[in-house]
C-alpha cells in the first residue's frame, strides 16, 4: 500500500491528512491511500496561468505536437508498469490495452494532426478573409488564440489513462496548461501515468498539475479564461455546472456524461443474415468489455418484434460463454467492477430496471468461483416487451454488464424508443439496407453524438460501437451533456478563443504571418523558386509575362489528353451553353500554361510540388485571350530541419485584368 501524491507547483506533494483508502476490485485489499488536504488550489491555478500558460503559448503548434509525441513514447516505453497496477481495477489485459495503449494512441494521433493540419505558428487562421470595404483596404479575418487560463480536467474511474490523455492531447496542443483530477477509485493508475509524463522532462514548468483527492475550493477561483472538462454522471455534471462561479464568470464547461446508448438491428435483417450475427456479437461485446463500465456501452438493444425471441436466444448463447473472475486466471474473459460500492450501485439499478423488465440471462448475486471480497457480477440481459410504457429503462443506467432487449414495430417506433434516452454518446445501426440506414439517421441523428453503421461490408475493419476515436467527436446532446471532446482539431479549438480581426490587409498579414488578399506584394529580381525556405519572405511575388491561348492550343491539348468535352471542341454546342457562349480553353490547360509562366526549371531550393488546394475557375478563357499569373508566397511551415512547406497563392488573370482562376500551390522547399 502506498500514499498517492499530488503534483502541484512543479513538485510532488502528499496530503497532510484526510486520507481515503482505495480497495482492489479483485479482493478488497487496500491498494493505495489518497487525499489532497493542504493543497493551495488558488496557487495552483495561478501557477498554471502565470507560468505554464506563457511557456506553452511561446511554443508553436508543431513544437507542442512534438511534445505530445514524446509523452506518447514515454507511456508506451513504460506501459508494463501501468498494466501491473491496472490489474487491481478488475479489468482484463484487453480492457487495459484500450485504456493504456489507447491513451498513448490518442497522444500520437494529436501529435500527427498537429504537424499535418496546423501551422508551425502560434495563431490559427479560421476560414477565408472577408473583404469589408469597396477597395479592399479594410478586411476581416477570424483567428484562434489560446485561452490564458487553465483547463481543469475531471475524469471518470473507468479509463484512468485514456480518460486523462484524451483531454490532455487537445489541451496541450492548444497551448493551455491543465490541472488533472482523476476519479478516486482508479487514481493510482492515473498517478503512475502522470509520473511517467513528468519524468520525461519535456513539459514546461506549470504545464501540468495533478489532484488525487478532493478539489476543495478550486472552483471558487475559476475565471472566464478557464475551462472545466468533465466526464462522469449526469448528477455530478449538473452539480458542477451549476456552481455559481461557473455561471458568474462564464467558465467554459465541456461535459461528457453517461448515457443510455442503444443499438438497432435493422428491419432488413433475418436470422441467417450476417447483420443478425454482427448485432448479437456487438451487443455481447459491449456488455462485457470493461465489465460494461463504459460511457458508450450499449444499454438498450432494439430489434424487430418478429425477431426478439431469436435474438434473445442468440444473446444468451453468446453471454453463456463469458467467464467472470480474476483476469489473472486462465480462461477468464470478463473481470470485476471497479469496487464494492459500484457493485452495490449496479445491483440497486438492476432492481429498478427489473420493475419494468424481466431478467432473461444471469443474476445479480455472487459469481461462482470468484472472490466474494471482490466486485464481481455476471452479465445481465433483461427483456422489456412494452418499451412504450417503460420509464426507468429510458432513465436509469446500471453502469455495469447490463443491457435490455426491446422490440420495435417499425422504423418510426425504433426511432422513438432510441430517442427516449434524451441524448446519447453513441448509437449503432446494424443494417445492409441504405434506405433503412437513411430513414433511421434522419430520425435519430439529432439525439446521438456518434452513429456507427455496421454491416458485412465494414465489419472486418470496424472499430466497434464503443470505441471513441481521436479524429471523431466524442460527446452527445441532451442527457449526454451537450459537449464534445476530441474530434481532431475541433477538440483543440475548445481551449482557444475565436476572435474576428479587422484592419488593413498589411496589418493582418503581419499579425497572422500569412499573406492575405489585398496585402502588399514584394517583387524582386530573384525568382522566388531560387530562394531557400529561410530566405523567402511571406508576400514575395513573381508576376509573369502574358501568353495568348490559341484555338490550336485548345485542340492540341484536347487530343493529347483525350479531354474532348464539347465546350472545347464543338463551337455550336458551346455557343448554346448559358455558361460558355463559344469554345473555351480547358481549365487544366490554363493551370498548365500558368505553371509554364511562373516555374523556374533549374534545380534549386524547390524540392517538389505536391499538390494544390482551393482551385476555382472563375471566368472562361476563349481562343485569343491572354493569361498571366501572379505567384505569391502565402504561408510557410517548417516541417523538418532540412525542409519546409510553402503555400503559394496563384492568381491567373486575362488581358482585362479579370481573375480567371485561383488556387493555392504547395511546394516543399529546402531550408
Amino acid at each position: 500500500m502506498s500514499q498517492l501524491s499530488n503534483y502541484a507547483l512543479d513538485g510532488w506533494v502528499q496530503a497532510a491528512g484526510g486520507l481515503v483508502s482505495i480497495p482492489s476490485a479483485l479482493d478488497g485489499a487496500i491498494v493505495a491511500t489518497t487525499g489532497s488536504d493542504g493543497l493551495d488550489f488558488a496557487a495552483m491555478l495561478n501557477h498554471a496561468r502565470t507560468v505554464g500558460g506563457p511557456a506553452l503559448r511561446a511554443m508553436t503548434f508543431h513544437e507542442r505536437a512534438r511534445l505530445l509525441k514524446g509523452l506518447a513514447e514515454a507511456i508506451m516505453g513504460r506501459k508494463e508498469e501501468l498494466y501491473v497496477l491496472a490489474a487491481h481495477t478488475g479489468a482484463t489485459r484487453t480492457d487495459n490495452w484500450i485504456d493504456i495503449e489507447g491513451g498513448a494512441g490518442t497522444l500520437y494521433a494529436y501529435a500527427s494532426k498537429g504537424r499535418r493540419e496546423l501551422p508551425n505558428a502560434r495563431i490559427l487562421i479560421d476560414g477565408d478573409t472577408e473583404v469589408l470595404s469597396k477597395r479592399g483596404g479594410f478586411i476581416g479575418q477570424h483567428v484562434y488564440t489560446p485561452l490564458q487560463g487553465a483547463a481543469v480536467h475531471i475524469n471518470a474511474f473507468n479509463f484512468p489513462v485514456w480518460g486523462m490523455l484524451e483531454k490532455l492531447a487537445p489541451t496541450l496542443l492548444a497551448g493551455v496548461p491543465a490541472i488533472v483530477k482523476p476519479a478516486t477509485a482508479t487514481a493510482y493508475v492515473t498517478e503512475a501515468a502522470f509520473r511517467i509524463m513528468i519524468d520525461t522532462g519535456l513539459l514546461p514548468p506549470g504545464a501540468l498539475q495533478l489532484i488525487v483527492g478532493g478539489t476543495g475550493d478550486l472552483f471558487e477561483h475559476l475565471t472566464g479564461q478557464d475551462v472545466v472538462s468533465f466526464t462522469g454522471s449526469a448528477a455530478t455534471a449538473a452539480k458542477l455546472q451549476n456552481h455559481p462561479v461557473i455561471a458568474r464568470e462564464g467558465v467554459r464547461f465541456v461535459a461528457e456524461r453517461d448515457s443510455l446508448n442503444a443499438a438497432i438491428l435493422g428491419s432488413d435483417a433475418t436470422p441467417d443474415s450476417p447483420e443478425f450475427a454482427l448485432f448479437v456479437k456487438e451487443v455481447a461485446r459491449e456488455m462485457t468489455v470493461k465489465a460494461g463500465q463504459k460511457c458508450t456501452a450499449i444499454r438498450r438493444a432494439l430489434v424487430p418484434a418478429t425477431l426478439i425471441d431469436t435474438v434473445q436466444e442468440a444473446l444468451k448463447a453468446a453471454l453463456s460463454k463469458v467467464v467472470v473472475g480474476d483476469p489473472a486466471r486462465e480462461g477468464v474473459t470478463m473481470g470485476a467492477l471497479v469496487g464494492r460500492s459500484q457493485l452495490a450501485d449496479v445491483r440497486d439499478k438492476v432492481g429498478l430496471l427489473a420493475t419494468e423488465a424481466r431478467i432473461v440471462h444471469g443474476d445479480a448475486g455472487p459469481v461462482a468461483g470468484a472472490d466474494e471480497r471482490g466486485a464481481f457480477i455476471a452479465p445481465l440481459l433483461l427483456r422489456c416487451d412494452d418499451p412504450d410504457s417503460a420509464v426507468q429503462l429510458h432513465e436509469v443506467e446500471a453502469f455495469g454488464p447490463v443491457a435490455t432487449l426491446m422490440p420495435y414495430r417499425d422504423l418510426a417506433h425504433a426511432i422513438d424508443i432510441a430517442n427516449r434516452g434524451r441524448g446519447s454518446l453513441a448509437l449503432s445501426i446494424v443494417t445492409h439496407d441504405p434506405a433503412v440506414a437513411t430513414e433511421l439517421l434522419m430520425g435519430v441523428g439529432s439525439f446521438h453524438g456518434r452513429i456507427h453503421f455496421l454491416n458485412r461490408d465494414c465489419a472486418r475493419e470496424s472499430t466497434g460501437h464503443g470505441s471513441p476515436l481521436p479524429v471523431l467527436v466524442h460527446g452527445g446532446p441532451g442527457r449526454a451533456g451537450g459537449g464534445e471532446e476530441m474530434g481532431g482539431i475541433r477538440g483543440v479549438k475548445h481551449y482557444m478563443q475565436r476572435s474576428a480581426l479587422q484592419g488593413s490587409p498589411d496589418m493582418l498579414t503581419a499579425i497572422t504571418g500569412t499573406w492575405l488578399a489585398g496585402a502588399k506584394r514584394e517583387e524582386g529580381e530573384v525568382h522566388p523558386f531560387r530562394l531557400r525556405f529561410g530566405e523567402l519572405p511571406v508576400g514575395y511575388t513573381k508576376k509573369t509575362a502574358a501568353r495568348t491561348i490559341t484555338l490550336e492550343d485548345i485542340e492540341h491539348f484536347a487530343h493529347f489528353t483525350g479531354d474532348t468535352f464539347y465546350a472545347h471542341m464543338d463551337e455550336e454546342a458551346a455557343k448554346a451553353s448559358p455558361i460558355f457562349g463559344g469554345r473555351v480553353a480547358h481549365g487544366y490547360l490554363i493551370l498548365s500554361f500558368a505553371a509554364g509562366l511562373f516555374v523556374d526549371p533549374s534545380p534549386g531550393p524547390v524540392l517538389a510540388n505536391y499538390g494544390l488546394e482551393g482551385l476555382r475557375f472563375i471566368k472562361p478563357v476563349k481562343p485569343g485571350d491572354s493569361i498571366r499569373a501572379a505567384l505569391t508566397a502565402k504561408e510557410k511551415t517548417a516541417k523538418t530541419p532540412e525542409m519546409g512547406e510553402v503555400r503559394w497563392n496563384v492568381a491567373v488573370t486575362n488581358q482585362e485584368g479579370e481573375l480567371v482562376a485561383s488556387y493555392d500551390l504547395l511546394t516543399m522547399n529546402a531550408v
